[in-house]
């Protein structure tokens, strides 16, 4: 916890939802794998905090409705409902039982404004002011996949409405087939943890 307060101001229920995430990630993690081993030993670093990365970028305004597409365990959605509570999440995933560990999280932590979603992105009927997502595919791929989701707007966010996608290494070459004006923010500037040496938030406008 104390490294969330180092970066981020935390009411009460803040603070004690992102306390009980270890916990409750461990557990569900011992049933169904959907963070790797390593990695379940710093999640607090290397999933909550990434996660949170995308709030360095874009302040969701209330209201605002977000999907994370290929959502794994619910990140950065789960996280970042914590830290938005009046906006609504949609998390989006093919794989049944990787939902299953974000439905009983949300259950757990009380989370009213996310929605899990067990299907494929193309198959939800809904439009979204934000999309979000960490490393599901290529970025030409990504956006091809969920760029009708998206509606225009420039009132549920600090940015106005687009994808942000958590991304790392070197994305120039992947950036350049995405064929729109791509933002990129290190993460590094924000973040100490060598973790994020290489870690990046993308942004595209729609």
């Amino acid at each position: 916890m104390k490294v969330l307060e180092t970066y981020f101001t935390l009411d009460f229920v803040q603070r004690e939802r992102f306390s009980r995430l270890t916990e409750l990630y461990g557990y569900w993690n011992e049933k169904i794998n959907v963070i790797s081993r390593k990695d379940i030993d710093s999640l607090m670093i290397r999933h909550v905090l990434h996660s949170l990365a995308i709030a360095q970028v874009c302040e969701f305004a209330p209201g605002a409705r977000i999907a994370d597409v290929g959502c794994g365990g619910g990140f950065p959605s789960v996280p970042l409902a914590i830290l938005f509570p009046e906006c609504h999440f949609t998390a989006v995933d093919s794989i049944g039982k990787k939902i299953k560990v974000v439905t009983e999280v949300a259950k757990a932590l009380e989370l009213n404004n996310l929605t899990p979603v067990n299907d494929r992105i193309e198959n939800v009927d809904q439009k979204f002011d934000f999309i979000v997502s960490r490393a599901v595919t290529a970025m030409p791929q990504f956006v091809k996949l969920v760029w009708n989701k998206l509606v225009s707007g420039n009132d549920k966010g600090s940015l106005a409405n687009g994808i942000l996608y958590l991304k790392g290494g070197d994305l120039a070459e992947e950036l350049a087939g995405v064929g729109r004006k791509c933002s990129i923010w290190d993460i590094s500037q924000w973040f100490d943890d060598e973790f994020f040496e290489t870690k990046k938030v993308v942004y595209i406008k729609k």
